[in-house]
């Protein structure tokens, strides 16, 4: 059923479906959100011993449910490969996509989604064993790549190889799991991901100090939520929960000052907690939905220091996942 939805999806052919007609309502009429993860990636997706998911993606989700439900703990989350990840959301099983996903010409012109904007610009890169004394990716000629099947990595790498005459040797795995444990046991020569995984990756194998990051990054891969075409409403409160938590830093508005500064704070602070403006009813949303999103979920900066930055085991530096206004590319349009 799934593979002929898909089908129909590819080929223009509408879904009749209750999720599609109205995400929104459905999910408030659920009191939860349905939202697609990865199968685990350490400060993305990741679930713990006692079952609770934290990461980068999963403060999307958290996010959104706190927009919409007034509760950021009001989402289930499903476990996806990156084959599954895109007919699961056609299919309507999910509600949201936040899954590591990079936004590209083709998924977002031929599959019937959106991209909802983009909370990490990331790009393809190499970790291979120290042992194998290569500094550079153009030193892996003929050498074999352990990489995860059904990613944007894969026309990454096979371009990259192709442009320089070189070649190499493809050992796919369905999970960034089976990829890690493929070249951790030798299966490979090096591994080819996005930049924030390798890191992910690294700390996960049994040595982490007998591996390193190559420096080339050979690609460009804006990750972020998707969601279905066809539902402008749902594509907005997507769109706009992702622009709230960005703006919230550019604002200085934190989970810990949100309180106060919906009461005192200037006019673009107030708009955006709601005290003042109707950002939320033109979401058809309560007008403190950016305020819940904040309060219960924090700004991007809280969220990227916990679950990936210096205050997390990756220790990734923000580079050009800084605010515009910083030296990096982070922005969202004007809310107003």
């Amino acid at each position: 059923m799934k593979t002929m939805i898909a089908a129909m999806v590819l080929a223009g052919i509408g879904v009749a479906s209750s999720a599609n007609a109205g995400t929104l309502q459905d999910v408030q009429n659920r009191g939860y959100l349905n939202c697609g993860v990865s199968t685990g990636l350490a400060g993305f997706s990741q679930k713990d011993e006692k079952g609770n998911w934290s990461g980068l993606d999963v403060d999307v989700c958290r996010g959104v449910a706190a927009a919409v439900l007034g509760d950021a703990s009001k989402v289930r989350y499903k476990p996806l490969t990156a084959k599954e990840r895109f007919t699961a959301l056609q299919s309507g099983e999910i509600d949201i996509l936040s899954r590591n996903t990079t936004w590209t010409h083709t998924r977002d012109t031929s599959l019937g989604l959106n991209f909802a904007g983009t909370i990490y610009y990331d790009g393809a890169g190499f970790m291979v064993r120290k042992a194998l004394g290569v500094n550079s990716a153009t030193e892996l000629d003929g050498a074999a790549a352990c990489i995860q099947a059904g990613t944007s990595t894969e026309l990454a790498i096979a371009d990259f190889f192709r442009e320089r005459n070189m070649e190499y040797k493809v050992v796919t795995f369905d999970t960034s799991d089976q990829t890690r444990i493929g070249f951790s046991s030798g299966r490979c020569d090096f591994l080819v991901s996005d930049q924030s995984q390798l890191y992910a990756l690294r700390i996960g194998l049994k040595k982490p100090d007998e591996a390193k990051v190559l420096p080339e990054v050979i690609s460009k891969e804006p990750l972020g939520p998707v969601v279905r075409q066809g539902d402008d409403a749902w594509f907005n409160v997507v769109k706009w929960t992702v622009n709230a938590w960005i703006e919230g830093e550019y604002q200085g508005v934190t989970s810990a000052n949100a309180n106060r500064l919906r009461k005192i704070g200037k006019p673009g602070q107030k708009r955006l907690l709601g005290s003042e403006g109707d950002l939320g009813r033109k979401l058809n949303l309560p007008d403190d939905w950016g305020y819940q999103i904040i309060r219960q979920v924090g700004n991007y900066a809280e969220s990227f220091e916990r679950n990936v930055g210096m205050g997390s085991p990756l220790k990734i530096a923000r580079g050009l996942n800084a605010q515009w206004n910083q030296g990096g590319i982070l922005y969202s349009p004007a809310m107003r």
